[in-house]
């Protein structure tokens, strides 16, 4: 892996992601009722955001030489899913900020916001469907499949991570961790954008598998930095600083801490961890970051990012050994560089 990532990870987000952001407008409809719906639902994409998803989906497409339009209507289908799903992530996190901004439950309150975020998941469904037109029936069903799967996944991972939190458990292991970050960060993040992308490149002519253990190992090593950005991030860290820590969520930092602290120091977590966001005193918060320090969950957090990062690279030399180079091959191994290396 090389020391620093080149230019060409941030020139290929900006690039795919200014192409998908034009598409998406078209599909945010400006009729009434605006101030209590179609408003609501172009919040988000209009705060920016990393365009990581589309892009993987997009440069995977070319990687097997299709045409960039071939996979933009999917590229669109990905960026608002995700961006509906951040609306309820928030709302179910207590998030309080979202992008530098107030989180839109905060701006409108929870059932306009909820109302947005479940208009804007069904939404996502109409350019899938309008790929018919551009690559037909066949693969158009395909990536509804492949759509359905994702979901499937990411709920379950979802309601892990919540579960975790609703019950305070706190006997949780690094492979508890990583099998929910698996299912509720991966599939969504970076192994469905490449599945489909490829799907969409061969036109379903090859083996997808090997893109679960690419997107698993490069997205769950993207989760660890963003849980650590939470911890040590600076000013262009669009969240909250501490607030997976407000919100009780068992990160890798947090699970490692529990297993590495003494009874009395793992009885006052769960004491602490136990209690909804408003029932922890910033005295606490501070506590646990210290707590957090001693053990020295940072450093074992970078290093299992490290390792992951490392194993993805080793997936995608199988996936992309024998293609052409092209940007978009490039792009997508450096990919693996820049999630970890991310302010």
């Amino acid at each position: 892996m090389s020391a620093t990532t080149s230019s060409l990870v941030p020139e290929m987000l900006r690039e795919y992601g200014d192409l998908t952001r034009t598409a998406l407008v078209k599909y945010l409809p400006s009729r009434e009722p605006r101030r209590y719906l179609y408003d609501l639902l172009s919040d988000y994409p209009q705060r920016g955001g990393k365009m990581m998803r589309p892009s993987m989906c997009i440069a995977a497409a070319r990687l097997f030489g299709a045409p960039l339009e071939n996979a933009m209507h999917t590229a669109v289908a990905i960026e608002m899913l995700h961006n509906a799903l951040l609306i309820h992530d928030d709302i179910e996190d207590g998030s309080e900020k979202r992008r530098g901004l107030p989180t839109l439950h905060l701006l409108h309150g929870v059932p306009l916001a909820l109302n947005a975020g479940d208009t804007l998941t069904l939404m996502s469904f109409k350019p899938l469907l309008d790929n018919r037109a551009r690559i037909g029936e066949r693969l158009t069903i395909r990536i509804i499949e492949e759509t359905q799967r994702m979901a499937r996944e990411c709920a379950e991972g979802q309601a892990m991570e919540l579960g975790w939190r609703r019950y305070n458990t706190t006997e949780i292991g690094d492979a508890d961790y990583l099998e929910m970050v698996l299912k509720k960060t991966c599939w969504l993040a970076t192994i469905y954008p490449v599945r489909v992308g490829a799907l969409i490149g061969s036109r379903d002519s090859i083996d997808l598998d090997p893109f679960v253990r690419y997107g698993f190992f490069l997205g769950a090593a993207f989760q660890i930095q963003d849980d650590l950005l939470n911890l040590v991030g600076d000013d262009s860290y669009g969240k909250e600083i501490d607030g997976d820590i407000w919100e009780g969520k068992r990160t890798l930092m947090l699970i490692h801490t529990i297993q590495e602290s003494t009874t009395k120091e793992r009885a006052q977590l769960s004491e602490i961890l136990c209690r909804p966001r408003e029932g922890r005193a910033p005295s606490e918060v501070r506590w646990i970051r210290k707590l957090m320090n001693k053990y020295g969950c940072t450093r074992y957090a970078r290093q299992i990012a490290h390792g992951l990062a490392g194993a993805a690279l080793h997936e995608y030399s199988l996936i992309s050994a024998g293609l052409p180079d092209s940007r978009d091959k490039r792009f997508l191994e450096q990919m693996v560089t820049w999630v970890i290396e991310r302010n």
